[in-house]
């Protein structure tokens, strides 16, 4: 690659980078288009019509009739399109602390004092302070100290309204749902999607977090503040680039 294809596809990395935020340039950014979604499918294709027998029809004349638009009926979300509350409480701490400590030492002494001889006779030839009645010495020690701590404290407190986006086959619903706010120049986006069950969905058609499974909760913002918050793509890719 030439300097001159290497210069122009940096400049497009990062012409691209920043098209992210053209969309508030000047502006409070965009609300994300519902047209389209998975939420707004499911209510205009809510599935095949539930068939009705005789003596449903017959109810519909009663005040005290069976259903769910009945007076006493279940409106618990049940169908692909329908709506529920998710109700998010989270307030967790976690505090894990270790500490670990090792010693160690040795020492080992060899000598050949009266081997055959051998010493007496060459000693003499040494240097000055050169003998083979300790012909070799050794001695180690090592020492090592570790300290680890971890504390987090979180506490989230909000609600949102999911979709039922599907029903699958073992009757387990599957949930998505998508609430942003906007204040002044900033946008407070909350999304969550995940599995239920119906039994699990309270007479409040309410559901709580802990009852979801495979939960996908993300609460964030976009806007001017997010942007001065987070490091610019350069700088970015030189983190991951430099080695110190």
């Amino acid at each position: 690659m030439t300097l001159h294809k290497l210069v122009l596809f940096i400049t497009l990395a990062f012409v691209l980078a920043a098209c992210a935020r053209v969309d508030h340039l000047g502006r409070p950014p965009g609300f994300t288009p519902t047209t389209g979604s998975a939420e707004q499918t499911a209510m205009f294709h809510p599935g095949m019509p539930r068939t009705v027998d005789r003596r449903e029809a017959a109810d519909h004349a009663s005040l005290w009739r069976r259903g769910r638009d009945s007076l006493l009926g279940d409106r618990r979300a049940r169908r692909r399109g329908d709506i529920l509350t998710v109700v998010i409480e989270i307030d967790e701490q976690a505090e894990i602390s270790n500490s670990t400590s090792r010693s160690r030492s040795g020492s080992e002494s060899l000598g050949i004092p009266q081997l055959f001889g051998l010493p007496q006779r060459i000693d003499p030839d040494l240097p000055d302070g050169a003998t083979l009645g300790n012909a070799v010495s050794v001695e180690s020690s090592s020492a090592s100290d570790g300290d680890g701590s971890v504390k987090r404290n979180e506490k989230l407190t909000l609600r949102i309204a999911a979709t039922i986006t599907r029903v699958l086959p073992n009757g387990v619903l599957a949930i998505e749902g998508l609430q942003e706010v906007r204040v002044n120049f900033e946008i407070r986006e909350l999304l969550v999607s995940g599995y239920v069950r119906p039994e699990d969905i309270s007479r409040q058609n309410e559901i709580t977090y802990d009852k979801i499974a495979s939960a996908r909760i993300s609460y964030g913002g976009r806007g001017h503040i997010s942007d001065v918050q987070q490091p610019r793509p350069g700088q970015q890719v030189l983190d991951m680039i430099l080695p110190f």
